[in-house]
């Protein structure tokens, strides 16, 4: 299988240098989100309104995505539908720490143990080949800087980092205000059936409400 849309969100995320994840928590986010829109788009679940619901337990080809589906399945525990919201919240600590492991295993990341202090093992990967993440940064400068139509997945992927504001990863050179208005119209767009569309906005709904509760719940007493 290609690489999947979670697989390119953690690619724009790893740093060149060190190999850790920047703003892991938001990639976390739409790193969930990838893997969710995946199995929309795959037909095995169905987000309608704000809801989401197993629709088919064969394989995808894809061990990353079938996994998901076996954790979706249990986490229902027989109901026929569950909050999207509340999955993702379940699953966005989870899932990049998933991803990376299965780009080290196809070859897209080199996993390397390095000891802080000579002590304390720390983790980082490093992208593999670089043409990978070159031609995907291309593809996304060719429909937000330039004029190409994007297709369904690279819209979706476009959706995805919008929601998860991740723009200074997709686009480092570039000012906010010079990448995200066309980012926005492309998640905003009709660029996908109505029920990968709403797994965005939930997904953008849960990150939302989720870092206003973490903040209100790091910040001081009054008084």
């Amino acid at each position: 299988m290609a690489i999947t849309l979670a697989e390119e969100i953690m690619l724009l995320s790893l740093d060149d240098g060190s190999g850790a994840a920047r703003q892991r928590q938001s990639a976390g986010w739409a790193v969930a989100g990838a893997i969710l829109l995946e199995l929309v788009m795959a037909e095995r679940v169905s987000a309608t309104g704000t809801y989401l619901e197993l629709r088919d337990t064969t394989s995808t080809g894809e061990q990353l995505l079938d996994g998901r589906v076996r954790l979706i399945e249990g986490w229902l525990r027989g109901r026929a539908k569950g909050r999207v919201t509340d999955w993702l919240t379940k699953d966005h600590t989870k899932a990049a720490g998933a991803v990376l492991e299965r780009m080290a295993e196809r070859g897209l990341v080199v996993a390397e143990v390095t000891k802080v202090f000579g002590m304390f093992p720390q983790r980082r990967h490093l992208e593999a080949d670089a043409a990978v993440g070159r031609a995907l940064r291309e593809r996304l400068g060719d429909v937000v800087l330039g004029c190409t139509e994007p297709d369904g997945r690279t819209a979706g992927l476009i959706a995805l980092i919008h929601s998860a504001r991740l723009h200074r990863l997709a686009f480092p050179g570039h000012q906010h205000g010079a990448v995200a208005p066309r980012m926005a119209e492309m998640a905003a767009g009709q660029w996908a059936a109505e029920s990968v569309r709403s797994a965005i906005r939930d997904m953008q709904a849960a990150m939302v409400t989720v870092t206003t509760v973490s903040v209100l719940t790091a910040a001081p007493p009054a008084g």
